[in-house]
């Protein structure tokens, strides 16, 4: 991977994300936001042809929101443009990509979470819980029965932690940071898409 040590550039920029939620006194930025996420991107295509359909979802969608960024302040502010063109829901609008990442972070914070839970070298295990919970609901047979067959073909934790340039002792410590920084800010994208009665789960 170009960065050294990439877990660690990804949990200092989604610290800096969750303090601006924390706050509670502004609104997460889009530019810093599709940043940060950005530098997630390798991390699926760590994790090979299982994850492969996730990691081009992933990276065109956060490529849409950079875009975006030039020209959008702020995550409610996209919401709200969607919403007065009427257009949240249609292919392609940043509402809908908004939402993708928002998976895609999710289901990391997932597989760090059971990656940090099992004591086995296998990721198959972690893999497939965090598609279970995260994607699995929102897709066809078609696409999870090809990820089912790509758990075969994952890393192992080994093989992985080669990959970022990590030890068991340094992932464990910025897989934890990235959990607890990443989960106030779903739950803060999360609001956004509720309190405008607009959902999540489509």
């Amino acid at each position: 991977m170009a960065d050294a040590k990439p877990l660690r550039r990804i949990s200092e920029a989604f610290k800096d994300l969750a303090a601006t939620v924390n706050s509670e006194t502004a609104d997460v930025e889009l530019a810093p936001f599709s940043s940060a996420c950005s530098l997630v991107s390798p991390l699926f295509g760590c994790l090979g042809i299982a994850f492969k359909f996730a990691e081009m979802d992933y990276v065109s969608k956060v490529k849409n929101l950079a875009e975006a960024s030039k020209s959008i302040s702020s995550l409610p502010v996209l919401l709200d443009l969607d919403m007065e063109a009427n257009r949240v829901r249609n292919a392609g609008s940043h509402s809908r990509n908004l939402l993708r990442v928002k998976r895609g972070l999710d289901m990391v914070r997932v597989l760090f979470e059971q990656i940090l839970a099992s004591e086995v070298n296998s990721l198959k295990d972690p893999a497939s819980k965090a598609y279970a919970q995260v994607f699995s609901p929102h897709h066809g047979w078609a696409i999870r029965k090809a990820v089912a067959a790509g758990m075969y073909a994952l890393p192992t934790k080994e093989q992985l932690l080669r990959k970022l340039n990590e030890d068991e002792a340094s992932a464990r410590i910025e897989m934890q940071n990235y959990i607890v920084a990443s989960a106030p800010l779903i739950a803060y994208i999360d609001k956004l898409f509720h309190s405008r009665n607009l959902g999540v789960d489509w």
